[in-house]
Parts: structure tokens; sequence; C-alpha cells
């Protein structure tokens, strides 16, 4: 019988499924709950200790002896201190520890109540990662849904048992907040948990982690994702055999030919969405702005979810995540496509009606997209802007904004590569990091909107920027986004203090940082601004605003 401390029990679950086998135990009530249960597992050898200084080192004897990553479980307070010398030498020597601190409720912290103190990052800088888990209140068995907390705490804890089996064996340290009642020892079995596997790169690019493979062969609903990615960093030309066969979503921030319009392919009511849920997802390259794939794709709970990574972190976006390929992207891809090649068949081919369903919605989306008839405003002008874009004869870079830009871009942008500050997703710094850009390569392209603009107008007061500068800005006036938000319309303030509604042009802005100045507010002083825009030579920078309120 096991605890009925999920958290705990999901540790326990996990600590099993990475292999742990030895766990060097220190008494005291709070961490009753995490001994009890590594006892009661069969594969877990437990040895008592009652000195915690003691226990940190007699915990490092058994990782030199069995070059395996040991437990040392101590309860709350001061106790975690003790072990740090030990943590601090396994450090240095290479050899993993995982510190597993049992801790109170984190309300309790700093309140004088007995035994508290700050334990997360306790033993930096000795341990490479620090979890604290989320206590949970809701339990059930043995197959819960990872959503929410207990999805939390699991990643939390495959994040640093993955860590933890590294081969360069780091310290980590798990800290397990567990409020009272401790001891109810009434569970029967432990939480059947999702594990992820981390695998190093190969050798040879032309083997690719067996488990992926096997995974890619046996789906039938395959599909890759890419997310953002440099067009420096990747070139797609040699794995085109690749994706002929398999789904392939993408925007406009990854560096492929056009964008598939996936976001509003998800919104069709001509197919049940249920019937082209994948079973196996490839997860390439960094963020993706669609919040309809991501919900989309968290309801694809079966499917074996792998993620391709340059450092090897758990970024486990659609709630699925099975393994970490450390890697870059192309590589990947690379080697996926020429085992393809080798096997001379599709994974999917029996499931051809999946891919013919994803194409139909995409074709179908796209058809929609090209028959538009556009109202004026901030859409029609950048749908205008990317058409105008495939006439030009010289080279070019396009920035755009995040918010609404983004969003346009992935609709109407084709044919270039797009660039974006979506890391983080801020709109501040788009105007800034497309003049350093301008700086070192030839024409470059900024469209955003008037709040990203104003917010970022000393990229302006910038003697290094040129005529090869051109900014597109649409000016609706507040932040546009914010109109898509179901619900906030109903505050009063939602436009005047939310939205950052203004009646601000750029037109002063340009006159004192000597940028040769648009503006636009129909359809026919848009074509004269947009062939301005797009006139290659320049003596300095230029912007067109849109004028586009409601």
């Amino acid at each position: 019988m096991y605890c009925n401390k999920e958290n705990v029990n999901i540790l326990t679950a996990l600590l099993v499924a990475h292999g742990v086998r030895h766990a060097v135990v220190c008494p005291g009530s709070r961490n009753a709950p995490i001994v009890h249960n590594l006892n009661e597992c069969p594969s877990i050898t437990c040895y008592p200790v009652t000195d915690e200084r003691s226990a940190g080192f007699f915990a490092l004897g058994i990782a030199q002896a069995t070059d395996q990553p040991v437990v040392v479980c101590v309860t709350s307070g001061t106790a975690l201190l003790n072990v740090a010398p030990a943590v601090a030498e396994a450090h240095y020597q290479h050899q993993s520890l995982i510190v597993i601190s049992a801790d109170r409720p984190a309300e309790w912290i700093d309140q004088l109540d007995g035994q508290t103190l700050r334990q997360p990052g306790a033993l930096e800088p000795w341990v490479s990662k620090t979890v604290n888990l989320p206590e949970i209140k809701t339990y059930s068995l043995p197959h819960r849904e990872q959503s929410g907390e207990g999805f939390f705490c699991n990643r939390l804890v495959n994040e640093a048992l993955i860590e933890a089996t590294a081969d360069h064996h780091p310290c980590v340290h798990i800290n397990v907040p567990i409020s009272e009642p401790l001891f109810d020892f009434s569970v029967e079995q432990l939480p059947d948990e999702r594990v992820i596997h981390r695998y190093s790169p190969a050798t040879d690019y032309d083997c690719l982690p067996q488990p992926l493979l096997d995974d890619f062969l046996q789906a039938r609903r395959p599909l890759i994702v890419f997310g953002q990615l440099s067009p420096r960093r990747f070139h797609y030309e040699g794995i085109d055999n690749l994706f002929s066969h398999v789904i392939v979503l993408h925007e406009a921030l990854a560096p492929l030919t056009s964008v598939s319009h996936f976001d509003e392919a998800l919104t069709s009511d001509s197919s049940p969405l249920t019937s082209i849920l994948p079973d196996f997802i490839l997860y390439v390259g960094d963020a993706v702005v669609s919040k309809r794939l991501k919900h989309f794709l968290r309801e694809a709970t079966n499917a074996r979810c792998w993620r391709v990574s340059l450092t090897g972190e758990v970024e486990d976006t659609f709630q699925n995540l099975r393994g970490v390929v450390v890697g870059d992207a192309e590589s990947v891809l690379q080697s996926l496509n020429n085992k393809l090649a080798k096997y001379k068949c599709c994974p999917a081919s029996e499931q051809a009606d999946y891919r013919r369903q994803w194409l139909h919605l995409l074709k179908e989306a796209k058809e929609q997209i090209d028959a538009e008839q556009l109202p004026w405003g901030e859409a029609a002008a950048v749908r205008l802007f990317e058409e105008q874009l495939q006439q030009v004869t010289y080279p070019y870079e396009v920035h755009y904004a995040n918010s609404t830009p983004i969003r346009l871009a992935n609709r109407y942008a084709q044919g270039h590569p797009v660039w974006c500050n979506r890391g983080v997703n801020g709109i501040e710094g788009s105007l800034s990091t497309a003049a350093g850009f301008s700086t070192v390569q030839g024409l470059i392209f900024c469209v955003l909107g008037d709040l990203s603009f104003f917010y970022d107008q000393n990229a302006l007061w910038n003697q290094n920027i040129g005529g090869n500068l051109r900014i597109l800005l649409l000016n609706n006036g507040h932040g546009a986004i914010f109109d898509t938000l179901t619900g906030l319309s109903m505050s009063p303030v939602s436009h005047s203090f939310v939205a950052g509604q203004h009646t601000t042009t750029a037109e002063g802005i340009c006159q004192q940082n000597d940028i040769y100045y648009q503006q636009a507010t129909n359809e026919e002083e848009l074509q004269q601004g947009m062939a301005l825009l797009l006139k290659e030579e320049w003596a300095r920078p230029m912007l067109l605003e849109v004028i586009c309120r409601t």
C-alpha cells in the first residue's frame, strides 16, 4: 500500500520508471510518506541513515560503486542544508545524487512555523536542476488524465530525472510540499505515469533513436509540426520524399515555401476534427503562434509525441511528450527521410483517408482566403503588401511584430522567410530588432501595429539606420488583438485601459527622426504608398502608416 499524496506517488512511480534502484532515507515526519513509498517499491533498496550529512556521503558512496543515480531523502527544514557538503562533492566528482526533500505547504513558509525555510534553490549551484512539485488535491487511479496539476507534476519529475540520468551525472533537487495529515497509506497501486526520455546526439544521424523510428513506422496518422526556425539554420531541400508522405503543418515562421493554413482549416465544419487527430507527432523548431493548433493537438492524448531540440530541454507544448531528441531539425528530418526511402513505403499508407482529409481541409482553407473580399483595414493592407512583394526583383527580408501582425503574416505571407520576436512573444523591440537587422543586411521591411511602434519609437533615434529600412505601420487606434478576447468587451474600460486606445499618428515621430512619411486612409492612397514603400532605393528610412481605425 502507498501513501495518499498524489505528488509523492507520481514521484515514486517515475523514480522506478527511470531506473532508480537505491535510496538513502533519513528520519522525520514530513518525509514519512516518501520514505514509506520508497520502501514499498520492490525495485528500490532503502538504507536508513540518521544523520543527514552522513547520509549524503553514504549515498555518494553507493553512486560511486554503482555508477547510477542515488536518492537521498530528507525531511523539511535544516535537514536539507546538511546534505550540501555531499552534494558539492558529488557535483565535482560527476556523481549523480537525487536529493528529495519533504517541505511544508507554501503558505507556511516564512510564517514562524516549525521546520520551515526556503528550500527550493537551497542547494544551488551544485545541482543542475531544482523542481518544486505542486500539491495535488484530487486523486484518481490508475490512469489519471495528464492535465492541470497532475500534468505539471509529471513533467517536473520527468525533467529532474532526465537530468539526473544524463551522461555527465549531475545532481538534482526535488522538493515535495506535503500537507497534513501525513500518515494515510491506503492507496493500493502507483499511478500509471507517462515517462519522458531524452536521447543524446547520435554519431551518425542516419541512425535515429530506435523508439522514435518505431513510433513513426507504426503510425497510421503521422504529423510533423514546425515551430519558428531561423532560415539561416534550416534548409528543406532533400527531404521532399518525407514531406510528400507525411502531413506537415507550419506557419510563416518556418522557412518553408508556403504557409499551410491549418489555423483556418481547424475551424472547418466539413469534417469532424477527431478524424484528423494524429497518432504520431514530431515537433521541430521553436514557438507556434496558433492557440487553436495547440488546443487541438492537446486532444491527441494517445499520440506518440517527439520533440527535436538543440538543448534537450523538456518543452511539452502539446502535453503528450514521450521523447526528446537532442539535435537540429534539419539533420533529424534528413535521417527520417532516409529511413523512409530505405523502407520504400509510406508509414501512413493504410490510412490514406487521414492524409486526404487534411489535404482537403488545407486546400479549402487556402481557397477561402484567396477568395476573400476584405474591407478597408490592416488585413487588406498586409495582403496587398504581400501580393506586391511577389513582384519585386531585389533581395529583401521581412520582419513582423507580434500580436495581430504575425497572425496576418500566417494568413497572407508567401514565398519568403518571416522574422518575428516569438521567443517570449512581447510587442516591445520589434522595430529595434528590424533596425539592427538592417545595419548588416540588405533591404528590410518591418510590419507592425501601432502599440508596438509607439512603444519602440526610439529605434528610429539611431544614426546607424538608412534607406534600406522600410516600415509598414498598421494604426487601428488600439491593440486589435484584444477585440478577439471573449468577454473583455463587457468591461467599460476594455478599450481605454486594456487595449491602449489612442488617436496618435506617427507623422511627428518621423519628422523628428528624418524618416520619410506617407499616410494611407483609403485604398487609393494605400496603392500609392505601397509603391513608394517597395521602391528599391531610398536615401533615408521610409514609413507608410495605414490608418484603419473603426
